[in-house]
């Protein structure tokens, strides 16, 4: 199945974290959207490898996406290697997605970094006929993406554009929450961590609140790209920034 978005993220949740409001309003125009993570989240603090994966795919349903892979790279240790990048490559060809999605190129978790980097090599290797792969016993065809562009965790950026999520935004919590090992339940027993304070869900609120008075809407999320954006003039045109 060839996928118009791939959405590559170091750990189960971080892909509904980051954006999950712009992948339901994808999937909701019939967009053929994917999230491959790299890693199962073992050494997380709650809950286990195997809830996480159960998560995962109650999310997935939630925000209607067509494919879900988890690469099974070893958690806290998702730094650049010549296997893992092979492997990535390898997922690039196979989906030929127009469009990438990956973290931000600094954060502060280490796994995002290195995921980052990862992805970005990838995607420009993914076009070299010289680099063989294969998939199934088949030698996979070289293809590249149209775009890169990195999605918002822990650190900030200046956005190169923001999207409007006003009407998927609960749809992006509802899937935030099928991971209920790792955010706030008054009923858990388990240590409390950074994202399973209250206040990180209420954090994640008010960014999007935030992104959104930006556009002029109620709630965004935040990209950001090396590259150029082209613009039609039927895009520059029909900006709209006020409510």
């Amino acid at each position: 199945m060839n996928l118009d978005v791939l959405i590559f993220a170091a750990h189960p949740d971080d892909g509904e974290l980051s954006m999950g409001g712009t992948i339901a309003k994808l999937t909701s125009q019939n967009y053929k959207v994917g999230i491959i993570d790299l890693s199962k989240g073992e050494l997380g603090t709650r809950g286990s490898s195997a809830k996480r994966m159960k998560e995962a795919k109650k999310a997935s349903e939630i925000l209607k996406i067509q494919v879900r892979e988890n690469l099974g790279f070893k958690d806290g240790s998702l730094k650049f290697n010549n296997n893992y990048l092979m492997t990535v490559i390898t997922k690039i060809r196979k989906y030929q997605p127009k469009i990438l999605f990956a973290p931000y190129f600094n954060d502060r978790h280490p796994d995002h970094i290195g995921t980052s980097q990862l992805v970005k090599e990838a995607m420009f290797f993914s076009g070299l006929p010289k680099i063989v792969t294969k998939e199934n016993g088949k030698i996979q065809i070289p293809y590249r993406p149209n775009k890169l562009f990195y999605y918002m965790q822990t650190f900030e950026f200046e956005p190169t554009f923001i999207i409007d999520i006003t009407e998927t935004f609960q749809t992006k919590m509802k899937a935030i929450f099928a991971y209920d090992s790792q955010f706030h339940n008054p009923e858990s027993k388990e240590p409390e961590t950074f994202i399973s304070n209250p206040r990180f869900t209420n954090f994640i609120e008010a960014r999007a609140k935030y992104f959104g008075f930006k556009i002029g809407k109620d709630y965004g999320e935040a990209f950001y790209t090396e590259e150029k954006i082209e613009l039609s003039i039927n895009d520059l045109i029909n900006q709209n920034n006020t409510k």
